[in-house]
């Protein structure tokens, strides 16, 4: 069993920033897919950003180029730094994980993921 949980969301203007952390416990961090994915009233989940345990990386279009991930494997905690956001990042973010003994193809598959924290709310105002 996986728990995450993760903070770091609130309101900013648009063309601000804010840096989401998700932190995972109940398995080895390392032997982890995880990834963020958001979802707006109305709106389909989508993928944002996620990486394998092989290293493999992928970020939605629609944030290339202005969102970033980074880690801190001492604490379990993968980080998403979202710059230049936009009214349409304004969502409920969530981190999901799946241990590694399962191949995921396709990172930004929300249904690919079994585990999944409580979500953290991103305003962007404009």
């Amino acid at each position: 069993q996986v728990q995450l949980v993760e903070s770091g969301g609130g309101s900013v203007q648009a063309g601000g920033s804010l840096r989401l952390s998700c932190v995972a416990s109940g398995s080895t961090y390392s032997n982890l897919y995880l990834g963020w994915f958001r979802q707006a009233p109305g709106k389909d989940r989508e993928g944002v950003a996620a990486i394998a345990p092989d290293g493999r990386v992928s970020f939605a279009d629609s944030v290339k180029g202005r969102f970033t991930l980074s880690q801190d494997n001492a604490k379990n905690t993968l980080f998403v730094q979202m710059s230049s956001l936009k009214p349409e990042d304004t969502a409920m973010y969530y981190c999901a994980a799946k241990n590694q003994y399962q191949w995921i193809s396709y990172l930004l598959e929300w249904y690919e993921y079994n585990y999944w924290g409580q979500g953290t709310q991103v305003t962007v105002s404009s």
